[in-house]
């Protein structure tokens, strides 16, 4: 089995919409699997993953009946060097790809020692965790993740790799404290 996200323009959709969209792709895709579906401004993503026999032009193209393809990505270990990998999932957190910015920075957070910088990149993941469960319309879940990402950046602030974390953390605390979920780039 190979591991795809499947991004497809979104021009009607809102996270309220995403179980009805993985549904939708289940029946699409018979012999392959769809995990799970989020919806963002830009894109619905489809966490998949399709048998050897099957190619992905083929899963894509079914799932096309639903929205013109964005973009695919097939989703291995990548071990790029910390810098790289920061900046990818910067990227990838500046287009609401935010599983993807999960997947870019755990291997950043396992071989980061304990510490503060480990707490900060785990703070940042949760963020984007956090995000993920918004963009499937699971706003209590949201909120309780953004919650224990606050307690991992408590004390983050001046840039890191270009990420200003004083706006960071500044933007994640009004969230908690308003209860209204904004996305944001970084």
């Amino acid at each position: 089995m190979k591991r795809y996200f499947i991004h497809l323009q979104n021009k009607e959709y809102t996270p309220k919409d995403a179980t009805v969209l993985l549904e939708r792709a289940r029946e699409l895709v018979r012999g392959a699997i769809v995990r799970d579906s989020r919806v963002s401004k830009k894109y619905i993503e489809f966490d998949t993953s399709i048998p050897d026999s099957m190619g992905i032009d083929n899963l894509v193209g079914r799932l096309q009946k639903i929205s013109p393809i964005a973009s695919f990505e097939h989703i291995v270990e990548k071990d790029l060097p910390k810098d790289e990998a920061i900046k990818h999932a910067i990227e990838l957190f500046n287009e609401e790809k935010y599983w993807g910015t999960h997947e870019a920075l755990e291997a950043v957070w396992k071989a980061t020692p304990k510490g503060s910088e480990r707490d900060l990149i785990n703070g940042i993941i949760l963020v984007a965790a956090a995000f993920v469960h918004d963009l499937k319309d699971e706003r209590d879940i949201c909120l309780s993740i953004l919650g224990r990402a606050m307690k991992k950046l408590d004390g983050a602030s001046g840039s890191y790799h270009g990420i200003d974390m004083d706006r960071f953390v500044g933007l994640v605390n009004r969230i908690l404290q308003t209860g209204r979920i904004e996305r944001f780039t970084i």
